[in-house]
């Protein structure tokens, strides 16, 4: 008789618990799948946030910028001008006769820029600043002349071993900050280093008078400098003031930015003038196309995406990361309700009527002929179209600022996705708790059952023997 055995393969056990948990781990894989969906909608409402905020900006500068005047000079080489929210519109002429300058004084020239000037002792350098009247001029030195102080302070530095140079002399001045520029000028002579003084302010009443106290003498002089008096510095610009007329009406100015002479017009002046220059204060109407224009392409940037993100798909094309997607909705109703709700207290009521017109795929249009002619026939009726408690700038960005606020649309919505991911994730890891013991549990009950077949193996191969030694007799 003939005996045949079989043998029973083992299991490949991590092949099969591979398996198994790729089964079990599918809950988990949806999960994930949710996680990803929701953090895709998250981000969109992150990038229609920034768009809101962009379209809110355009909307707020659009109504300001309908208040801006611009200041236009006929000859910009002498002034220019700048409009502020209190101009008025009109023609002016300018004659300007001076420019206001700042005082420039130049000590005695020095064989080095870097040799001790005297002997080290302490010596304080006080500055006053104010107005040198009467008297004559002559080579830079005043004689017969007074010096009245501006009644601003003094302000002092110490001259010692360790600064009495004069690079120490510029850079202890310089480093006081008092309203005096101090710099070194080489003239090229046998002692050729200068210390030339500058006042940091123009005008007048800005000159200076430098006193000096202690010490051994040789920096006061080289320093003391007294219009009235001692003048060891010798002047090379005479501090003066800014003469101009506006409309024959004599303005003097201390400095070349003249703030006052025209009703919110700051005027700086730069040259005099060979002839009257005109300035022409009126709407700015480039800048208010700019506004309008930023306006529109805000808007469209913000349309678009709300558009491309709520579509549904269709064959060939994939949906929108919000489709379906109540929120969006309500944000479409809202700016279509401000959209369509006329302005009121005024005879502008819709924003076609000035130029700004919907398209027939939704987007906004600008046509700047049409708003340029409401301008100039109907201003008061175009800011308040705009610009009213009724406005359309007014009420877009009051809504944009609605929908960012912590509580309103997207901060809300983002809230509850951000919950949804944070519940998944819980599940999560509660799954990965039971994943962990799972495949314990499989891998100890493959190992177990691979144990057992390995002993019915053996037994078989036994059973086999004993059975064909016993026929072999």
């Amino acid at each position: 008789m003939a005996i045949t055995s079989s043998t029973t393969t083992a299991l490949d056990v991590p092949t099969l618990v591979s398996q198994l948990m790729a089964v079990e781990r599918r809950p988990i894989d949806t999960l994930n799948t949710q996680i990803t969906s929701y953090q895709t909608k998250i981000s969109s409402f992150g990038t229609l946030s920034g768009l809101v905020s962009s379209f809110q900006t355009a909307a707020q500068n659009l109504g300001t910028t309908l208040q801006k005047l611009a200041a236009t000079p006929s000859d910009p080489s002498v002034f220019s001008a700048t409009a502020g929210s209190t101009a008025v519109p009109g023609n002016y002429t300018v004659e300007v006769s001076k420019l206001a300058q700042s005082q420039s004084l130049v000590a005695a020239g020095q064989a080095s820029s870097t040799a001790a000037i005297g002997n080290g002792t302490a010596t304080t350098v006080t500055f006053d600043f104010g107005t040198i009247g009467g008297g004559t001029l002559t080579n830079g030195v005043y004689s017969g002349a007074a010096f009245t102080s501006n009644g601003n302070g003094t302000a002092s530095i110490t001259i010692d071993s360790t600064n009495n140079t004069l690079e120490g002399i510029r850079d202890a001045i310089n480093s006081a900050s008092m309203g005096v520029t101090a710099t070194i000028v080489n003239d090229g002579s046998g002692t050729p280093y200068r210390l030339a003084l500058t006042s940091g302010s123009s005008g007048a009443s800005n000159s200076m008078k430098i006193t000096t106290s202690g010490g051994d003498g040789s920096i006061g002089s080289l320093l003391g400098y007294d219009p009235a008096g001692t003048q060891n510095l010798t002047q090379t610009i005479a501090a003066q003031n800014a003469d101009l007329t506006v409309n024959g009406i004599a303005i003097t100015s201390a400095s070349n930015t003249v703030s006052e002479a025209i009703q919110g017009v700051t005027l700086t002046l730069t040259n005099t003038t060979a002839a009257p220059a005109s300035l022409t204060v009126a709407r700015d109407t480039t800048a208010i196309n700019t506004a309008a224009s930023g306006f529109v392409d805000a808007y469209n940037a913000l349309a678009s995406q709300i558009k491309s993100r709520s579509a549904y798909a269709t064959n060939g094309s994939a949906g929108g990361a919000l489709a379906g997607d109540g929120t969006l909705r309500v944000m479409q109703d809202q700016l279509r309700g401000i959209f369509n709700t006329p302005a009121s207290g005024g005879t502008l009521t819709s924003l076609a009527e000035v130029g700004i017109a919907f398209q027939k795929d939704g987007s906004l249009s600008l046509d700047t002929s049409k708003l340029n002619s409401a301008i100039s026939a109907n201003f008061s009726d175009v800011t308040n179209l705009f610009s009213s408690s009724t406005g359309f700038a007014t009420r877009l960005a009051d809504w944009a600022q609605s929908t960012l606020d912590p509580g309103g649309l997207i901060d809300t919505r983002t809230q509850s996705l951000n919950k949804y991911v944070q519940d998944r994730n819980d599940e999560i890891d509660r799954l990965e708790n039971q994943m962990t013991a799972l495949q314990k549990k499989y891998t100890a009950e493959y190992t177990n059952l691979n144990l057992l077949l390995s002993r019915m193996n053996s037994t078989s191969t036994y059973l086999t023997q004993q059975l064909s030694s016993t026929s072999s007799k």
